[in-house]
């Protein structure tokens, strides 16, 4: 097929609409929904401008346009081909449903700097059009950097030092770092061949270069744009990165940031180098560029995934996903042949549509239950169950079940690395046998988190993932508390019966969960017994404390008694642990903490106590929400999630909050409000006192659940992984993949 250059300035303006709209959204900032209407107005607009120019892309046109040279050969130009316009398609139709569950996350969760957010956003959109569209290395440099200079804000968008911290290191991974090393490379490959411009197959003069200088090139430029795919060791940035708000977190792991770095390796593999070259660079043990790439790629998808499944943490665990998931990508690129390729290709808008669910459903527990750890998210199934069940659907698409569209792009890599061992190089065995491993730690890592969602209850569960807390949840329940639990709960504090597995009347410290709430590392002066070790060990300084206890009652009985004037009273210095003799004793001179000393009628949850490791502690975007969990309108504070009351979640309050919400300014002063009542409710993540309030699926399409700027995102990304599964040809996306597969091979390794 030749390829028809059209001059066009379409692809400028699907660079520049999001831009201009940042302008527009900072003069809004008065005005949220104006301000918002702009955002989904740019996003439509940028969407019809991309999607305008497919059809001729599809029939094998190009449309190019060019501020003219700068350099001897090198041009500031943006060219739309099919390769640009895979990522600027997915790119751009997503960020319409991005910007839709944005409205939903910032304002349900009353996030501060709304203006901002939108703002760099949009902004960020704008660098992304530039990497599809950039006709070569320079103009890509350009704007890799612009990107991780827009995307800086979004990371550190909460403005604590974590958030900070994470914003540095994420500056420092993707432009100090990754950035100096594409312009390295592109430096070297404009010294070596002249010649910078994407050439599909690859850059003709480079085949007959120095294979020394071509091979040190090639790795400068793949190792650069890795960083922003999170290639193992360069990836610690993105786990950090989590700190950010919720779509945030889908910008960076699915819509621009990883996907733009993915795609720069795709652009050096493919229009840099060509296929065959990077096959051909050869290195010492039968080893080709291609292989290297191909196993960095395999070395980082099985690591992800063991160290996935050691976080409890939703988005912890989601983002060492994510590295795993982009991987995929890497190796399949180093897969010389057709169906590697192809199946490399399909692997980022399969991977976008899944990943994106994923965080957004992520998103959506934050802001209804404050929830973010899966061991506190036992039974949240019948809380949320279109959210959890999407999660699932989505889960079971990053495993490669079959009908989904993690199951296609896959299936092409598995062929691909078995035709390329049968033909080529055994290697790619072992290529297969990671993509194989790597699945089963997919439905590892992901498992436990539908499982505690939908089959255990939250007042009797395991709540471990998969290993031990602290690497991987907790050891034991996490709901029976000492806010007042129901007296079937494992550790009522309200007068336990004798035989609890905890009662506060004489329990054993073995039992399976003590009057601290569950936890292991509760602090030694909540304990209100010692365990038969303990007695063993400690039974010096018990007798210690009785005799104490004995010698004060001694003493104030005699002071007591007639002849008592004389008794001589000892020095507290002189008594071992005087402090401890104002303890309560039994009859038996056992020391033992008065609990009935509180008046507080147990019916009702108790004020939280601020430990500072609830969620709302540690992320200044927990905070009291104008609807659902926390809500703290007057009349209803104290009440419990699943009261009646609840039903502030439905669509009216939903509504309300979401058509009245202040400026960012005032949104800031809100904020902190909320957070100075969210105390009086005592709920900070995970189910509360009396469990999951049930919500069946008619109450659920009600709105019931969550607003509908969340769960309509989330459905509407589920439902595209599920269509890609299906009818990945009827989307585009395959066909477009097979035209730019077959235009960057050789013929002798064209299509089968």
């Amino acid at each position: 097929m030749t390829d028809a250059i059209v001059t066009d300035l379409r692809p400028l303006l699907a660079v520049l609409v999001s831009f201009v709209a940042a302008f527009f959204i900072v003069a809004s900032h008065r005005s949220p929904n104006v301000r918002e209407g702009w955002t989904l107005v740019a996003a439509v607009a940028k969407f019809g401008i991309v999607a305008s120019m497919l059809p001729a892309v599809l029939d094998g046109a190009i449309f190019e346009w060019s501020l003219g040279a700068f350099l001897p050969g090198v041009e500031f130009a943006l060219r739309a081909d099919a390769l640009g316009m895979l990522f600027a398609f997915l790119a751009s139709g997503l960020w319409i449903v991005t910007s839709f569950y944005s409205i939903g996350y910032m304002r349900g969760n009353d996030e501060t700097n709304q203006t901002r957010y939108f703002a760099a956003f949009a902004v960020s959109l704008s660098a992304t059009m530039g990497i599809a569209f950039a006709a070569n290395l320079v103009t890509i440099f350009v704007f890799y950097e612009i990107l991780s200079i827009a995307t800086y804000p979004l990371v550190a968008h909460d403005e604590t030092e974590e958030a900070r911290s994470a914003g540095r290191k994420y500056l420092a991974y993707t432009m100090f770092g990754g950035g100096v090393l594409v312009l390295a490379g592109t430096a070297l490959v404009y010294m070596i061949a002249g010649n910078v411009d994407f050439t599909a197959g690859g850059i003709q003069e480079l085949a007959n270069a120095d294979p020394g200088l071509a091979m040190l090139a090639f790795f400068l430029l793949a190792i650069g744009f890795g960083v922003k795919a999170g290639i193992m060791p360069l990836h610690q940035w993105l786990p950090e990165a989590m700190v950010a708000p919720t779509p945030v977190s889908g910008l960076l792991h699915a819509v621009a940031v990883v996907k733009s770095g993915a795609f720069g390796v795709s652009r050096v593999v493919l229009d840099v180098y060509g296929p065959e070259l990077v096959f051909d660079l050869s290195l010492p043990f039968g080893f080709s560029a291609g292989l290297v790439l191909s196993t960095i790629g395999a070395i980082t998808l099985t690591a992800a995934s063991l160290i996935a499944l050691r976080k409890d943490h939703l988005k912890q665990r989601l983002a060492y996903s994510t590295v795993s998931q982009l991987s995929y990508i890497i190796l399949g690129l180093g897969l010389f042949g057709w169906y590697g390729l192809v199946g490399a290709l399909l692997h980022i808008p399969a991977h976008a549509f899944m990943k994106l669910t994923l965080f957004f459903c992520a998103g959506n527990i934050h802001v209804s239950t404050h929830t973010d750890y899966i061991s506190e998210m036992a039974g949240i199934g019948k809380r949320m169950p279109l959210t959890m069940g999407a999660f699932t659907v989505a889960s079971l698409g990053m495993a490669g079940i079959p009908l989904l569209a993690g199951f296609v792009s896959k299936y092409y890599m598995l062929i691909g690395g078995i035709r390329m061992g049968a033909q080529l190089t055994p290697v790619a065995y072992y290529l297969v046998g990671a993509l194989l491993l790597s699945g089963v730690l997919n439905i590892a890592y992901f498992w436990p988190v539908i499982y505690t969602a939908f089959f255990e209850a939250e007042d009797a569960h395991d709540a471990k993932p998969l290993v031990d807390f602290r690497l991987g949840g907790e050891s034991r329940s996490t709901l029976p508390a000492t806010d007042g639990g129901r007296a079937g709960d494992d550790a009522a504090t309200d007068g336990g019966r004798a035989d609890d597995d905890a009662a506060t009347d004489g329990g054993r410290a073995g039992d399976d969960a003590a009057t601290d709430g569950g936890r292991d590392d509760a602090d030694d002066d909540d304990d209100v017994h010692e365990s038969d070790d303990d007695d063993d060990t400690h039974e010096s300084d018990v007798d210690e404390v009785v005799e104490s206890a004995e010698s004060d009652s001694t003493v104030d009985g005699a002071d007591a008694s007639p002849t008592g004037d004389d008794a001589e009273v000892p020095d507290d210095s002189d008594i071992p642990d005087a402090e401890f003799d104002d303890l309560p004793t039994d009859e038996d001179g056992v020391v033992r903490p008065d609990f009935n000393t509180s008046e507080r009628d147990f019916s009702e949850p108790a004020e939280r106590v601020d430990t500072g490791d609830y969620a709302v502690d540690s992320r200044p975007s927990d905070a009291d929400v104008p609807f659902g969990v926390g809500r703290s309108d007057e009349g209803m504070t104290e009440r419990s999630e699943g009261d009646d009351t609840d039903d502030l979640d439905n669509t009216d309050d939903t509504d309300d909050a979401h058509g009245h919400t202040p400026d960012s300014e005032v949104g800031h002063e809100s904020g902190h409000d909320h957070g100075e009542t969210h105390d009086g409710h005592g709920h900070g993540g995970g189910p509360p006192a009396d469990g999951w309030r049930h919500i069946d699926g008619l109450d659920a399409l009600r709105g019931r659940e969550s607003t509908w700027f969340t769960l309509g995102p989330i459905l509407t990304a589920m439902s595209l992984a599920v269509l890609l599964g299906v009818i990945p040809y009827e989307m585009g996306f395959l066909e477009l993949i097979e035209l730019i597969v077959d235009t960057r091979l050789p013929e002798e390794v064209m299509r089968p």
